[in-house]
């Protein structure tokens, strides 16, 4: 009896250990079920149509005040570059990922501005996860499309998320509920930054 107990105890020693060493996830996961029945889960929920399927640890806030200290510089200098908003580019971050330089969509879009991978090719973007490579490219992308809607932002940031296609098929924004909250979303983290940084 006492060989099992000892046993016992040498189990769930080592498993308290290997407990304690474990560690934290990088992001909770979310889920949405589409139209046609088909799961989709990504770690970034880019709509309110995705449910919270699996709640993980985050990171230290230590980590996330260090690297939105990096990324900050990062984004000056994107911003001076491409003549862009920092706040608007810090705003497409926050929506597009939460400053997650690992997001991954259901769709593919991976980085800190999400770029799928024909926009990164296009963009010459070769390590989409390196947050320097990412931010200049997103940068430039968002550039273009502001450009091409002569200043519009909400129909700039709209051909961001569903694409110029999509814009130009609506002659606007498109129906699209997913759409329509990204815009709110950016434009409600740019505008709040912008009274913040008054």
């Amino acid at each position: 009896m006492k060989k099992y107990i000892y046993l016992l105890l040498l189990l769930c020693s080592s498993g308290l250990i290997n407990f304690v060493n474990m560690k934290p996830a990088l992001a909770d996961i979310y889920m949405r079920v589409g139209k046609n029945g088909t799961v989709y889960f990504s770690n970034v929920p880019v709509s309110n149509n995705y449910r919270l399927y699996m709640k993980t640890r985050q990171r230290s806030n230590n980590f996330k005040r260090y690297n939105n200290v990096l990324y900050r510089k990062i984004i000056l200098k994107a911003s001076n570059k491409y003549k862009v908003s920092s706040r608007l580019i810090e705003a497409v971050i926050k929506a597009e990922s939460g400053f997650n330089d690992e997001a991954v969509s259901d769709k593919g879009a991976e980085g800190l501005m999400q770029l799928m991978p024909g926009t990164q090719r296009q963009l010459n973007v070769m390590k989409p996860f390196n947050p320097s490579q990412n931010i200049y490219g997103g940068t430039e992308y968002l550039k273009s499309l502001i450009v091409r809607y002569n200043g519009n932002l909400p129909l700039a940031l709209a051909a961001y998320n569903a694409g110029s296609k999509a814009v130009k098929k609506y002659g606007g924004i498109p129906p699209y509920s997913e759409t329509r909250d990204y815009v709110n979303e950016v434009m409600k983290y740019y505008r709040r930054e912008g009274n913040n940084a008054k």
